[in-house]
């Protein structure tokens, strides 16, 4: 038994069990689904709230995230992969336990690419392959009698024979069904930019209904999300997210009616929405400079009312049928808890609570291409510190007020931690997230360097002690950074990364590689040498800092394959590195496993950088 006294507190932060914002069945509210590391591993687990108890659905060695509950809560749905390798299937347990079963029998293991389970059992499949794109399966539940009943193998209200009722080669997915199951919303890039989808409402046969789509063509193309149909009945109105003003807002379409119905809320920043369970009003979550807060939209009404939430960010939210509002909440200082509009902490995780950290800092530069947002953390002291950029993944995505076990483990060890949200972070309008085409990775490490620039010349940083550091698209970053501007950095970290970007484009899963057609306007074949800018490995003979890399060698968005061929040419050219495989996929759900890792990438830069100065 581990004495948690002799534990420091950086171990403890991802020790601490943390759980998830619950989900909860549409038609059975006390029935909820959440994730949970309790037992070590991020695994799913099943709630009755009426009746207070709790049990852990999932156990597998590498973990499980992905699952959903079937409207009427009688069933848990998870996807099972092997190992990581987000390549599988969807299978099904019944709420209070029981055997594993296949949720989609007669469908072969895939990449997922959505599920819509409808209310009379009906299965709605997304899936993706390298060989096919995209496809979507419908499975109707089996008859009670009748032709194809008591004739058929399975039970009746089983899932019966999946029927595909459409496919393409470029990305797609499922986005959801009406809540008389009648109508099915698929997202689609069929236009060829995966980073704009359309939206096609189809009956359960496949037969067009009606297409929303706002590419403008070229590179101004506009970007829609599915957000949901109404749950009222009768009601066929579907949720909507759009970038019609330059960034994320929702608004109604009726696919049956033909009209839209655009919502200004009048909030600088990203607005996403959500359905209350009446209908009558949305949930809405507002995401601006690096926070996010809540609002509830009453739309008979037309009136905003903001929902009182402490400072830091909110970074998943659900509207309960009680006139609550459930969310997921932290700051870089606090660990996160899902608390309730009603005063509430809805659910709390058994065990110690995770040490506190140091609140972050926001620092405007001005960059190349506007005004770069950067988020800082200190140690204790005076500086100039070591200094670790901590570059957020995605590339869509970014970093937020929000806790995290990563950068806080650096800031223990005495490192000021600087994490900028470059150009294609979300949170910033359609056009900075746009920015990336064609000069892919160049972009975003002027942006860093515009930051490192200030963090230097403030006084933070000690420019002979800089650590360049990320995971995927972080990792991706920090291998080009370490390549393209070998002078700055004294160390670099990259776990999972892009590090042979032709190699890459080769071996990893369909839909990315759709979205690097976008970024690069082409394949590798096509655009060479926009591919050949923008690789890790084309800079590797100028790589001057120590290198350290760690990769899942299961990883299907950064492949194994792609990482060897930049580890054997920095072995090549007698490079300081080390390299670190472990069985997993995109990074490990094994609480042990992250601890590890961090332990290794914090004792090579103390290794290798240099002592401090003066």
């Amino acid at each position: 038994m581990t004495d948690e006294s002799c534990v420091p507190d950086w171990e403890k932060r991802f020790r601490a069990p943390r759980v998830s914002l619950p989900e909860w069945a549409e038609d059975a509210p006390d029935r909820s689904l959440f994730v949970s590391n309790a037992t070590g591993t991020f695994e799913l687990y099943a709630w009755d709230r009426a009746a207070g108890t709790q049990r852990q659905v999932t156990d597998r060695p590498n973990g499980t995230t992905e699952g959903t509950l079937s409207p009427d809560g009688e069933w848990v749905w998870w996807f099972s992969d092997t190992d990581g390798d987000e390549f599988g299937v969807w299978m099904r347990q019944p709420f209070a336990g029981g055997e594993d079963v296949p949720g989609a029998p007669g469908l072969e293991p895939s990449y997922p690419a959505g599920l819509a389970l409808g209310r009379d059992g009906t299965v709605v499949v997304g899936r993706s392959t390298d060989e096919h794109g995209t496809s979507v399966h419908v499975l109707r539940p089996r008859p009670a009698d009748g032709p194809g009943g008591a004739g058929e193998p399975g039970e009746p209200g089983e899932p019966g024979e999946p029927v595909e009722i459409y496919r393409h080669r470029e990305s797609a997915g499922v986005g959801g069904l009406s809540r008389d199951g009648s109508l099915l919303v698929i997202e689609h890039t069929e236009h060829g930019d995966a980073m704009h989808s359309a939206l096609r409402v189809v009956r359960l046969d496949g037969t067009p209904v009606a297409e929303l789509d706002d590419s403008a063509g070229g590179t101004k193309e506009l970007g829609l999300e599915c957000l949901g149909f109404s749950p009222a009945v009768g009601d066929s109105r579907l949720l909507v997210a759009h970038q019609r003003r330059g960034r994320w807002e929702p608004m109604l379409w009726d696919p049956l009616g033909g009209g839209t119905t655009e919502l200004d809320f009048d909030l600088p920043g990203d607005v996403s929405a959500e359905w209350t369970p009446s209908g009558d009003a949305l949930l809405v979550v507002h995401s601006y400079r690096a926070r996010a807060e809540m609002y509830r939209y009453d739309l008979a009404r037309q009136v905003l009312e903001r929902l009182e939430t402490p400072a830091g960010s909110v970074s998943s939210a659900t509207a309960r049928p009680d006139g609550s509002v459930e969310y997921l909440w932290s700051s870089a200082a606090r660990p996160p808890q899902v608390r309730s509009t009603s005063g509430a902490v809805v659910l709390e995780p058994p065990g110690m609570r995770a040490p506190e950290s140091v609140p972050v800092e926001d620092v405007w530069v001005e960059g190349p291409g506007g005004t770069v947002h950067a988020l800082v953390q200190k140690p204790e002291g005076t500086g100039p510190f070591p200094t670790v950029f901590e570059v957020h993944g995605g590339p869509t995505w970014h970093d937020s007020d929000a806790f995290a076990a990563g950068p806080a483990a650096w800031v223990d060890h005495g490192y000021a931690v600087v994490r900028v949200n470059y150009r294609g972070s979300t949170g910033y309008g359609r056009e900075w997230t746009d920015a990336l085409r064609h000069r892919v990775g160049l972009i975003e490490l002027e942006d860093i360097d515009a930051v490192r620039r200030w963090a230097v010349g403030s006084g933070l940083a000690d420019p002979a002690r800089l650590v360049l550091a990320g995971g995927s698209w972080g990792g991706y970053l920090t291998l080009l950074g370490l390549g393209t501007q070998p002078d700055v950095w004294a160390v670099g970290v990259a776990a999972v990364p892009v590090a042979d970007y032709v190699t890459a484009y080769q071996d990893e899963m369909e839909a990315l590689k759709a979205l690097d057609r976008t970024l690069f306007g082409g394949t590798p074949e096509e655009v060479p040498e926009r591919f050949r800018a923008s690789s890790p490995l084309t800079y590797v003979e100028r790589v001057t800092a120590p290198v350290y890399v760690s990769a899942g060698v299961n990883d299907p968005r950064c492949p194994i394959r792609q990482i060897d061929n930049y580890v054997d040419a920095l072995e090549r050219l007698g490079k300081t590195h080390e390299v670190y495989r472990y069985d997993a996929g995109h990074g490990s759900l094994v609480v042990e496993e992250r601890i590890k890792q961090v332990r290794l990438e914090i004792g090579f830069a103390e290794r290798y950088l240099p002592a401090a100065s003066g």
